[in-house]
Formats: structure tokens, sequence, C-alpha cells
């Protein structure tokens, strides 16, 4: 498994770029019109979902990772999908889209950590992801009526931590590929 995780860091590398990406176009742009930004993210997860597919497609002969990546990818093609066919829908229906879709990326990614432990160190780094994934869905359910503002940011914020992560693990998966698969082993 860690052979083809580290062949295809740069696939983990560009989702975490992409992100990046987003969470700037938040930040600096704040006051970006909703349909804009609505139009932005479908945009961005229709991307994501397409990258996680093609890596569930790299691991479709592991029977471990490859149906969370799978799940992932059409997830996000298909939130991609409804977000851009419909950019009319409310800010809290996209609010509580955006909520779903960060806790089960999030309960994905800590079940990928939790299958990595013993193959490689530095899992940590997708199990973070995983709870920052989940920390930002039940933030955005807590606080729906929140200003405009304050989760845009909250949202570019989200997208720069989780592209970051995802970069900083893209890393540790592209120097694992030149390492001796008896120095990954986390125990």
């Amino acid at each position: 498994m860690i052979g083809t995780l580290s062949r295809s860091w740069w696939i983990v590398a560009l989702r975490g770029v992409v992100g990046i990406l987003f969470g700037l176009v938040a930040f600096f742009m704040p006051g970006i019109t909703l349909f804009v930004l609505v139009i932005i993210f479908g945009a961005y997860m229709l991307v994501d979902g397409i990258l996680a597919l093609a890596q569930a497609i790299r691991f479709r002969h592991e029977k471990e990772r490859w149906p969370s990546l799978l799940l992932e990818g059409v997830l996000g093609i298909v939130i991609g999908l409804i977000t851009l066919v419909w950019p009319g829908i409310t800010a809290l229906a996209w609010l509580y889209t955006i909520a779903i879709w960060a806790v089960v990326t999030g309960v994905l990614e800590i079940v990928l950590a939790i299958r990595l432990r013993k193959e490689v160190k530095g899992e940590w780094f997708v199990a973070l992801t995983g709870v920052v994934s989940i920390a930002l869905g039940i933030a955005l359910v807590l606080l729906p009526l929140a200003g405009l503002l304050a989760w845009v940011w909250l949202i570019g914020a989200y997208s720069i931590v989780f592209g970051v992560i995802l970069i900083a693990l893209a890393l540790r998966l592209r120097s694992a590929g030149s390492v001796a698969p008896t120095g990954l082993s986390g125990s």
C-alpha cells in the first residue's frame, strides 16, 4: 500500500494546493457575492472529487484504501455538480452541504490514519486532516446564522489548513517512497 501511496504523492499535493488557493480567495476577496463563492466552491469540490477519484483508480487493486477514496471522490463530484447546476441555493443549504461533506471527509481520513498507523510514520497528518474537517462541519452546524463573512473566513481558514496538511503529507509520502520499507514501520 505504501508503494502506491508514495507514487501518487503528487495527487495529494495537488489537492493541498487547490485547497490553499480556495482558502486564499475566501480570505482576500471577502466582499465576493454568495453566488460567486458558491461557484468557486462547486468548482473546488468537483476538482477535489476528480483528484480523489483518480487516486481511487490508482488504488483499485488495494481493498483497504480504494473504497474510501472512491466514496470521497464520488461525494466530491456529486456535491460539486449539484452546486454548479443549482448555484442559487440558499446560504443555509450550502452551509449544511459543506458541513456534511466536511464530516464525511473527516471520518474517512481518520479511518485511513488508523489503517496507516502500522505502515508509515506520520499518519497523524492524515488523522489531523480528519479532525480539522470534522471540527469545521460541527462549527458550521452550531453557528448557522453567523455572519456570511465569518463563515467565509472559517471555510477559507479550513481550506488553507487542510491544504497545508495535505502538502505536508504529500512530502512525507514522497520521501517514504525513497526509504526502505523497514524504515516506514510505525512500531
